[in-house]
């Protein structure tokens, strides 16, 4: 027969629920739009112990933030085996399933905003912006990346993220064909680099060279080829 009685969380357990309950509250809005009271009724306590585990509002929005940039620097691993064209198409399913779970906290964290914009969180961003960049060189193989190449991968990085925020704002596009869009976009990148440097070049024929004839980048080669012969 249950007594009604609530078990007391350690201080770890009740800083992991509230940043928990904060997060899927940000995950239905702006973190700006929510309050510290919001969070302590979603967990059940009151507001003066919310201050108890977190000295203040932003710190909670930033650790919140922190465990959510975790979670999305993790969307890029993936295991290196098979062609890339098929593992950068699983990466980015992975990245907007986090867009899709996350959209209004993941577009304040992109965005910046008053709750948002400390060093703290802007180091956040780059950190996953880090993540994915190093992610994406070891698909590559590649340990010192030129200039060109660096300039590739940084590049796409940054359109997949303005990507997922156009698209956040209404969800007009298939997100299945922006997805596919997006591995496209790394091979156009590629290859327009590829044009000016012989090494970008050297590197395109060997990634296209493992590619199968029904991947995502053969499929690219179809529809272009489709296009120059209308």
């Amino acid at each position: 027969m249950a007594t009604g009685v609530r078990r007391r969380m350690g201080v770890e357990e009740r800083r992991r629920q509230l940043i928990g309950v904060a997060l899927e509250l940000f995950s239905h809005r702006s973190p700006d739009e929510v309050s510290i009271d919001e969070i302590a009724a979603a967990a059940g306590i009151s507001r003066p112990l919310v201050y108890h585990y977190f000295p203040g509002k932003l710190s909670l929005y930033e650790a919140a933030l922190k465990r959510a940039a975790e979670d999305l620097a993790e969307r890029f691993e993936e295991p290196r085996e098979g062609p890339l064209g098929a593992r950068l198409l699983r990466v980015m399913g992975r990245f907007f399933d986090f867009v899709d779970e996350h959209g209004p906290g993941f577009s304040a964290l992109m965005r910046g905003g008053p709750a948002v914009g400390s060093s703290a969180t802007n180091a956040l961003i780059d950190s996953v912006r880090q993540a994915a960049y190093v992610q994406i060189l070891a698909h590559l193989g590649i340990v010192s990346p030129s200039p060109r190449l660096e300039l590739v991968v940084r590049s796409w990085i940054s359109l997949a993220e303005s990507t997922a925020l156009i698209w956040l704002d209404g969800r007009r596009i298939p997100r299945g064909e922006l997805e596919l869009q997006l591995v496209h976009d790394f091979a156009a990148l590629a290859a327009v680099s590829a044009a000016y440097d012989s090494e970008m070049a050297a590197l395109l024929r060997h990634l296209l060279s493992g590619e199968p004839v029904d991947g995502p980048f053969a499929e690219l080669i179809g529809r272009l080829s489709g296009l120059v012969a209308a």
